[in-house]
Formats: C-alpha cells, structure tokens, sequence
C-alpha cells in the first residue's frame, strides 16, 4: 500500500532547506508501487518529480503543485555478468536499488576489492539519482562504469532497461536531466562495472595533496574511499548538519583555444579534464574549477542574502539563514555577475529545481 502524505514542505526533503509546499509526496518501497504511484498522479492530472535523498535539489517558495515520488527501494549486490556484457577475469558488475545510498554503494564496492567509484566515495545522494546527474569526483565519473539502469518508462507504461549507450552522457547531464526524456523514466536501480585493481599516482590535486601530507602508500579501493571522505569532509559541510546542495556552481570547460587564452590572462586551466561527452558540439577537455573562479575574485566567507560561499571550499553555497528561494536566487545571481565581471566566465547553477 502507498504511503501518501499531503502538503510536504519540500524544504523538509531537501538538504538545501529551500522549497515550498509539494502538494502530494508518495514514498515507494517496492518496484511494484511505482506504476501505482503515476497512476495516483494520472488520475489527478498531476506532475510527477521524483526525489532521492534530496542533496542537489531544491524548489521555489510556490513549491510543486504535483506528486513528489520518493525513491526508497533499497538494496546492494554483486551479479551475474548483464546480457550483452562481455565475462572477463577480473571484472565484476553490481546492481544497486534506487533509495540506497550512493557511498554505501561505494563502500560495497571497495571492501571486496573492485575499483572504479571510490574515488566518488562521500557523494551525497542516492545510487538512483547518480545517473541523472552523471557524478563525479577526483577523476572518476558514473560515465565511465555505468552499464544500465532499470527503469520504469512512464510513456510506455512498462518497466524497461536503459543501457548506458543511450544515456547521452555529459558534464552533469544525461537523458534523465536534459531533452525531450526529462521525467520520463523512474530509475529503480543502477548496475555497474568495475574491475580488481586499484588507482595509483598521481591523483586529483587535492587528494594527491592528502597523500603527500600523509605519506600514503596503500591504494587500496577502500583505503582510497577512505581518504577522499577525509579530504571531502575537511573541506565539505556535512549536508545532515549544515543546509548545502554541496557543489552549487558548474565548472567550466574550455576548448583549447579558449584555454590558451584563459592561461594568457593567469586563469588556471586543468588541461585534458576530461571528455565532456558525444553530444558535445565540441570537445571541451580543459577545466577551469569555478571554485578558484569564486575565490579569485574575492568571495570565499563572503554572505549573500544569507547564502554563505564557503571559506573553505568556495564551490560551496551554505544556506545560514536565507528563507526563500528569492533569497537563494539573488546570491547566485549576484555571485555569477561578479565572477564574470572579473574573468568574462559564465558559471552555472548545478543543482536541479523542482518544477512542473
């Protein structure tokens, strides 16, 4: 049986502590509630957003006059090699449910030796909406090990599989966030590859940075995931404890032209970042982190509308005491004016808004 609560604040669902009334919320602990879920909101002729541990989401102060669907189908194991995947020694593929932690996936992981997410360790949210957003950190990314996740496809009324190739996976954005399929599909769970093996040097700045100071010398998976939490909670606020959607500000990623003149200028440039992805109409490769964009011009510790940007990590907005989305608005529009005021650099919000 559904479980269906009236007028939510989504400020109460969410880490950020911004958002309005949601008309109706449903929690889902089971593949089988889902249809009946859309089905409660079809007969109503209301939206549907579905929510997971609500780190990178907030709404405006009218809120969702729909239903908020909550993913908590829980479960971790390791599986059969998926149809269509080729067996190999030393490669093994685990399903994650959609309401199960992100980092608890990562810690499963990493105790029996498999490396490929725990560089990723400490991501807040859920293993459902990791491919929605394509995560990533120090390096790795859900791009480069998801296989497919299960779905249920609410155009074709029907539980479906949705293979990684079909993502249109880019820098923090996939079919599931973007395009005509947004909404369309309620991820239930995520299944991917990893190998045995581990992550050697040199690694991200900042955790390079942890092992020096350290003396590290064991690249363990979970000896990794171990130092990256170190490494994220020395810098990052504990979203249970302090109001954040964690990383607020997009990167930037600049093509090799544009990095040429970007360096000439003193900006520093991270060159061959990453590949942004195919439906890039070009290959950006070069990343300039908005976090030093923020803190280069001044405003680490600096107040907004009552949204601090965080004095030890600037990427970071931290919600002190603004109460309204209006609030949340003019601190980032404020932030993004001067940053380009500075460095002519458009930075983007990356959480995502909760809306019809």
């Amino acid at each position: 049986m559904l479980k269906i609560e009236e007028n939510v604040m989504i400020k109460n669902l969410v880490t950020m502590r911004i958002g309005g009334p949601a008309k109706f919320v449903i929690t889902v602990t089971d593949k089988e509630d889902i249809p009946e879920a859309y089905k409660f909101a079809k007969e109503r002729n209301l939206p549907v957003w579905v929510l997971g541990g609500g780190a990178n989401t907030f709404s405006k102060d009218e809120g969702f006059e729909g239903v908020i669907i909550l993913d908590r189908i829980m479960g971790i194991s390791q599986i059969e090699t998926p149809a269509g995947e080729e067996e190999k020694e030393g490669v093994a593929y685990f399903k994650a449910y959609g309401g199960e932690q992100w980092d608890d996936l990562v810690t499963y992981v990493s105790e029996r030796g498999f490396s490929g997410i725990e560089a990723m360790a400490g991501i807040p949210g859920t293993a459902g909406a990791a491919p929605v957003q394509n995560i990533g950190a120090y390096g790795q990314e859900v791009t480069q090990v998801i296989v497919s996740v299960e779905a249920y496809d609410t155009k074709l009324e029907k539980f479906v599989v949705v293979p990684a190739s079909e993502m249109k996976m880019s820098y923090r954005k996939s079919i599931f966030n973007s395009g005509e399929n947004v909404g369309r599909y309620f991820i239930y769970s995520t299944t991917v590859r990893v190998e045995k093996g581990q992550l050697n040097p040199p690694f991200y700045r900042s955790l390079q940075a942890y092992v020096d100071e350290h003396g590290e010398t064991d690249f363990s998976p979970l000896n990794i995931a171990r130092m990256v939490k170190e490494v994220r909670n020395s810098k990052l606020p504990d979203p249970e404890k302090i109001a954040s959607a964690g990383s607020f500000f997009k990167n930037v990623y600049l093509t090799d032209e544009e990095a040429d003149e970007a360096e000439a200028r003193g900006i520093q440039v991270w060159r061959n970042a990453k590949e942004v992805g195919p439906d890039s109409p070009e290959k950006r490769t070069n990343l300039v982190n908005s976090g030093w964009l923020i803190e280069e011009a001044g405003l680490k510790g600096k107040v907004f509308h009552g949204m601090k940007v965080s004095d030890k990590a600037a990427l970071i907005l931290i919600n002190e005491s603004a109460e309204s989305y209006a609030d949340l608005a003019a601190a980032r529009e404020e932030i993004a004016k001067i940053v380009f005021d500075k460095f002519g650099f458009k930075i983007e919000q990356e959480p995502d808004e909760i809306e019809a």
